[in-house]
């Protein structure tokens, strides 16, 4: 598998990819040139818009759909169209976005269209409840929808503690649980959380929750849903220390063992993903920063393949 870029005319990152109608759908968010200083709250990271992606199989021609949703078309949104994700129901197609609002909070939006290269009609009010960022959905075999989500640091993850904003709230230290990532069960119309959000424990191999000081193996973002044989695998970046992991349980909302690593630091300041399977075979999309050099606000989408072992256990990608 060539690990050129799958996109080279745009910089685009955090692929969230899925199937629909047997065509593998991409939705990253678009990267562009920027004078925003760079630094830990991702200002030069400064997005007005995303395209949608598609192919008809690994390895064949990426097709660009041109614009599907962007910051002026969407009401409550002032700025930073970060991380997004998609799903679809009764043939209707539900994008799901982070943007910070009026307050400069971060909140999660959601637009609908008829097909799942857009475009997207955004609802005029974020997602009651919704905070952070990096949505990624999940639809269960039962039907049921679910929306994961959180970042730390530009996310603002450390700002919310039981759904309480603080905006003086920081980033845990040392031998205390980690912050956890967050999820809620979406409504029958796929537009608002049809509970409280709930924090997702990721537990050690013995049981105990991850500590705040184990950057190797806690939360930091990009969270990603997928089942293999009947388990549920979260999977995330580690942010500063640049992995991305693994953590199992035996129901969507866990609490979640500790798996593994999936792939070791890439080009640039962090990396984020998606798994999604096609035609039997499975598949890693990710981001680096190779096509800028380097430059970590510049980056560009690649792939993968995954594999298992006979015990269900994700092997590390090279």
């Amino acid at each position: 598998m060539s690990d050129k870029p799958l996109i080279t005319h745009l910089f685009t990152a955090d692929p969230s990819a899925h199937v629909f109608n047997g065509r593998i759908y991409v939705y990253p968010s678009h990267d562009r040139e920027t004078d925003q200083p760079t630094n830990d709250n991702g200002d030069q990271y400064d997005m007005v818009d995303y395209h949608v992606f598609s192919m008809d199989e690994v390895g064949g021609e990426v097709t660009d759909h041109g614009v599907a949703l962007k910051l002026e078309d969407i009401a409550w949104a002032k700025t930073q169209l970060w991380a997004p994700d998609a799903a679809e129901k009764d043939g209707k197609y539900y994008f799901y976005f982070p943007a910070r609002d009026a307050e400069g909070i971060f909140r999660l939006g959601v637009a609908v269209g008829d097909k799942p290269e857009g475009p997207f009609v955004a609802e005029p009010e974020p997602i009651k409840g919704s905070y952070s960022i990096d949505p990624a959905s999940f639809v269960d075999e039962d039907g049921e929808a679910y929306v994961y989500f959180g970042g730390i640091w530009g996310g603002q993850l450390q700002q919310w503690s039981g759904n309480q904003h603080d905006p003086k709230g920081e980033e845990p230290t040392g031998d205390v649980p980690a912050i956890g990532p967050r999820v809620a069960k979406l409504t029958p119309d796929m537009k608002q959380f049809a509970e409280e959000v709930r924090e997702i424990q990721i537990l050690d191999e013995n049981g105990a929750p991850l500590k705040a000081s184990d950057h190797d193996r806690r939360y930091f973002e990009g969270p990603w849903m997928h089942k293999y044989n009947g388990r549920y695998y979260l999977s995330y970046s580690t942010g500063d220390t640049h992995y991305l992991v693994y953590a199992t349980a035996d129901n969507p909302y866990g609490p979640f063992t500790y798996g593994g690593r999936i792939l070791e630091p890439v080009i640039g300041w962090t990396t984020h993903h998606s798994i999604v399977e096609h035609n039997g075979r499975w598949w890693l999309f990710h981001h680096d920063s190779s096509l800028s050099n380097g430059v970590n606000h510049l980056r560009c989408v690649k792939v993968k393949e995954l594999f298992y072992d006979e015990a269900g256990n994700i092997k590390p990608v090279s």
